[in-house]
């Protein structure tokens, strides 16, 4: 029984990057709308990344002189994404490379600072049309106290687990801060900026906290309301349209009525085990047991939205993301796999990937390897060049976070494996002894002079900028030849599905016959990527999911304008029905 009954203009389902742009540009097309959240927080799967925007020809690009157009953005997606296929068209790669520019201005102008990240290439910056300074922008480090109330409601995000308020530019530099001149004055400017915000009882919110915590503060200060804590149910159909949602609120049934259209906008499925199983179990099988994704991300509504005769694709793909045992997440061995005197070896002792790759790239093919968890290798130059924990100590612990101070733990209770000789690594990792040597040789030959010619490691700048400043002459590469010698297993993790619902340039969902769901339009994980089947450089599927919300509510009101031609398009793709429900 419905105890309760709104009416807006636009109903949001979901609170992330693109559910809190959508829900500007509605109320600035004059539209009513409000976010439906099922969570007691706000920001999703956005406020917990790095919070970066990839965007081509981006207006602090310009403003900056940094080179770049559409057609080298065109040209650079169409050599990384590959042919065209539904998800992502022609059509849709230009709406996000055209309308995502106007979508960054649009957001600057209603106060949210962004930064340009220089130096955070594309992730592919060697093919035609690549970036080697980058396209990438992200929130300045923002006082989330200027929330008020709403400053607790705000997802944690990455920089909470190590307590510094560090920009998703300077991360890298931080494992790094003895290495050169230029990471030690990057990581001091964030100690310093961690301090001072301290001193100043300042609450800094970086990365994808600061994006959404400052979207956040326009959406609360133009009375857009947000209702946390509500549950969708189901999805309402009226007269063959999608007219709002059923959801719960502390136990009351509440239907939200939608004028002009619902945005699903609600994230992935990584926490849904039985239907994430269910929808890969044909090309990489996989449960998301090594999941990091958003715990509220469990594709009820995605459900729904297929229960409507929504078009599918990508179910099977994720934003892969690699990661040692959690008692060691916080350590840099997350980052290991870039830096030099590393490599990863398979089950059978053999690289398989260029391991300074994008986490992407690497967790595919780690996929490709039956997706069963690989060895990281390494020798004590890299043991002793690192800090072993990337979190902000206090002051009468700087010496325990020195480079080199590997927790002996982790050796003594086999988290890592340490053997004074190659040989005696792989007995202890269970792989062919001569296998791993010859594998240890092979690299060694090349990389003793900052070379890779197996997998290319250390080619693109991508892979440089990410590396050892401190290893001459390439950053990324360095031979493992220094005993003792260590081994430690990383997982094929995600941080999300990026599967889901099909939709056009528009945002609009698709049925089975490429037709329009009236009413109905989707973004971020829950809808199948413009990006494809790859990730082009940093913040890709935040970008993704802010650009088409923009769309989506901008279409809406559009829509609204011309309302007897948007019902007569499609209007059989759902059957006619009388007040009808689908459940969730």
């Amino acid at each position: 029984m419905v105890s309760k009954d709104e009416t807006y203009d636009f109903v949001i389902v979901g609170s992330g990057g693109g559910g809190l742009v959508a829900a500007l540009a509605a109320a600035e097309a004059g539209l009513r709308p409000i976010i439906v959240e099922k969570q007691s927080v706000i920001g999703g799967s956005t406020a917990m990344s790095g919070g970066v925007i990839w965007m081509p020809n981006n207006p602090l690009m310009r403003r900056d002189g940094v080179p770049d157009s559409y057609e080298e953005g065109l040209t650079y997606f169409n050599s990384v994404v590959g042919e065209p296929d539904a998800p992502s068209s022609l059509e849709r790669r230009h709406a996000f490379l055209a309308d995502g520019p106007e979508m960054i201005s649009f957001i600057q102008d209603l106060g949210v600072k962004l930064v340009r990240c220089e130096g955070y290439s594309d992730y592919y910056d060697n093919v035609p049309g690549g970036s080697a300074r980058g396209r990438s922008v992200e929130g300045v480090p923002w006082d989330g106290k200027q929330l008020g109330a709403w400053h607790p409601r705000i997802n944690p995000g990455m920089a909470r687990r190590i307590g510094l308020a560090v920009k998703t530019n300077e991360v890298r530099n931080i494992p790094m801060v003895f290495r050169s001149l230029k990471s030690f004055s990057s990581a001091a400017r964030v100690v310093l900026r961690t301090y001072l915000s301290k001193i100043r009882r300042q609450d800094l919110f970086t990365n994808g906290m600061s994006l959404v915590g400052q979207l956040t503060k326009i959406i609360v200060d133009r009375g857009i309301p947000i209702s946390l804590d509500t549950a969708v149910d189901e999805l309402i159909v009226e007269n063959g349209r999608v007219v709002g949602v059923r959801a719960t609120k502390d136990g009351v049934a509440t239907e939200f009525h939608a004028s002009k259209g619902v945005l699903l906008a609600a994230g992935g499925y990584e926490h849904n085990s039985e239907f994430r199983s269910k929808v890969s179990e044909k090309t990489q099988p996989n449960d998301g047991r090594w999941s990091l994704g958003n715990a509220g991300n469990t594709g009820d509504v995605l459900q729904a939205a297929i229960a409507l005769g929504a078009q599918t694709d990508y179910m099977d793909e994720a934003v892969w993301f690699l990661t040692p045992r959690l008692e060691m997440a916080g350590s840099t061995l997350t980052l290991a796999r870039q830096f030099a005197h590393t490599i990863f070896v398979n089950q059978e002792g053999q690289r398989f990937v260029n391991e300074s790759n994008s986490y992407i790239e690497v967790g595919r093919a780690m996929y490709a390897n039956n997706g069963a968890p690989c060895w990281l290798i390494f020798d004590d130059r890299y043991r002793r060049n690192v800090p072993w924990s990337s979190g902000m100590p206090k002051l009468r612990d700087l010496w325990s976070a020195r480079p080199g101070n590997m927790p002996q733990e982790w050796v003594e209770n086999g988290f890592i494996l340490k053997a004074d000789s190659i040989e005696g690594l792989a007995a202890k990792i269970e792989v062919d002894p001569a296998v791993l040597t010859e594998t240890v040789d092979r690299f060694n030959t090349h990389a003793s002079v900052g070379n890779d010619p197996e997998f290319h490691r250390g080619e693109s700048q991508y892979n440089k900028a990410l590396g050892d400043p401190g290893t001459k002459p390439n950053p990324a590469v360095g031979d493992i030849a220094t005993g003792p010698f260590y081994a430690t297993q990383i997982f094929p993790g995600d941080v999300g599905t990026v599967g889901g619902v099909v939709c056009n340039e528009r945002a609009q969902v698709l049925d089975d016959t490429a037709t329009p769901i009236p009413g109905l339009y989707a973004t971020g994980n829950m809808a199948a990527t413009v990006v494809g089947r790859t990730y082009p450089g940093a913040g890709a599927s935040i970008a993704y999911t802010m650009v088409f919300g923009y769309i989506a509510a901008n279409e809406a009101a559009k829509a609204s304008k011309s309302e007897k031609k948007s019902e007569d398009v499609g209007k059989s793709s759902i059957p006619d029905q009388h007040s009808t429900t689908r459940a969730v």
